[in-house]
C-alpha cells in the first residue's frame, strides 16, 4: 500500500507540476507562428527539465532508453510512421472517401514544422519517459501501458466528443507506439512515426488534428460515409486507421515477445 501511495503521488506532482509550469508563463507574441512555436517550446522545456530532476531523485534507478539501437530505432520508427501513414491516408484518398479540394498556401511552413515536432518530442517524454519507466519499475509493463495510455488519451480529450472510433484510434494509437517503443528498445522509434502522422497528416494533408491554429497545405472534404471517411476527424476518425493500429499493434507486440525470448 506505501509503494502504491509512493508511486501515484510521484505520477500526480510530476504531471500537476508539469501542466502548471506549461500554461501560466506568459507569451507576449503577437505573431501566431512565433507564438505557436514557444507555446509548444515551453511545455518541452519543462517535461526535459522534470524529467532530469525526478530521475536525478530516483538517484539513477530509473533511465529513458534514447541511445540504446538509436540509429536502426530512428530507421525502423520513419519507416512505420511512413507505412501507417500512407496506407490509411492513401487508402482513404484514393478510394475518394477523402477528396482534395483546396491546396492552401502555408507562410513560414518550416516554423510550423518544427513546432509540431516539438509537440511530439513533449508528449512523447510525458507519456513514455519518467512516469512510463517508474511505473514500469516499481509495478510492471501492463501496468505502465494502462497508465500512460490513460494519459495520452487525456491529452486527446476532444476525440471523446467525437465518437467512439476516433477513441479507439488513440487508444490503439498509443498501445501500438508503446509496442514500438518495447521492440525496438529506444523513444526515437515512437517519436519518428509519432513525428510523421501528426506533421505530414496534420501540416500537408490537413487530415490529423493539431492544435487549432495549425494550418495545412492541404484541405479536404470527408464524403458522407463517417465511418470510412472519419467524418469531422478524417483521417483520425476512420475504421481504416483503428484497423491499421491493431495490426501494426500485433506485429509489435510480436516482435517484442520474440525479443524478450532472446534477451
Amino acid at each position: 500500500m506505501k509503494k502504491a501511495i509512493l508511486t501515484i503521488s510521484k505520477v500526480i506532482i510530476f504531471f500537476i507540476v508539469w501542466a502548471v509550469l506549461s500554461t501560466v508563463i506568459d507569451i507576449p507574441v503577437e505573431n501566431p507562428v512565433i507564438w505557436r512555436f514557444i507555446a509548444e517550446l515551453i511545455p518541452l522545456v519543462v517535461i526535459i527539465i522534470l524529467t532530469w530532476l525526478f530521475i536525478r531523485i530516483e538517484k539513477q534507478k530509473l533511465r529513458i532508453p534514447i541511445n540504446d539501437n538509436s540509429l536502426r530505432g530512428l530507421l525502423m520508427g520513419i519507416f512505420v510512421g511512413i507505412l501507417w501513414l500512407g496506407f490509411s491516408a492513401g487508402l482513404l484518398i484514393l478510394t475518394n472517401y477523402l477528396k482534395i479540394t483546396e491546396i492552401n498556401n502555408v507562410p513560414m511552413l518550416w516554423i510550423w514544422i518544427i513546432s509540431a515536432f516539438i509537440n511530439v518530442i513533449m508528449q512523447e517524454l510525458l507519456v513514455r519517459g519518467y512516469i512510463y519507466q517508474l511505473i514500469k519499475k516499481e509495478y510492471n509493463l501492463p501496468v505502465a501501458i494502462v497508465v500512460t495510455t490513460v494519459i495520452f488519451s487525456l491529452l486527446h480529450g476532444g476525440t471523446i466528443e467525437a465518437g467512439i472510433i476516433p477513441v479507439l484510434n488513440v487508444v490503439t494509437m498509443c498501445l501500438f507506439t508503446t509496442f514500438l517503443y518495447e521492440a525496438e528498445g529506444t523513444i526515437l522509434a515512437p517519436t519518428m512515426s509519432h513525428a510523421i502522422w501528426n506533421i505530414i497528416g496534420g501540416l500537408i494533408l490537413g487530415g490529423v488534428r493539431l492544435a487549432d491554429d495549425y494550418p495545412s497545405l492541404i484541405t479536404m472534404t470527408p464524403s458522407k460515409n463517417q465511418i470510412l471517411s472519419g467524418g469531422d476527424c478524417m483521417i483520425e476518425g476512420s475504421v481504416i486507421v483503428l484497423i491499421t493500429n491493431i495490426i501494426l499493434m500485433l506485429i509489435f507486440y510480436k516482435r517484442y515477445k520474440n525479443n524478450t525470448k532472446k534477451a
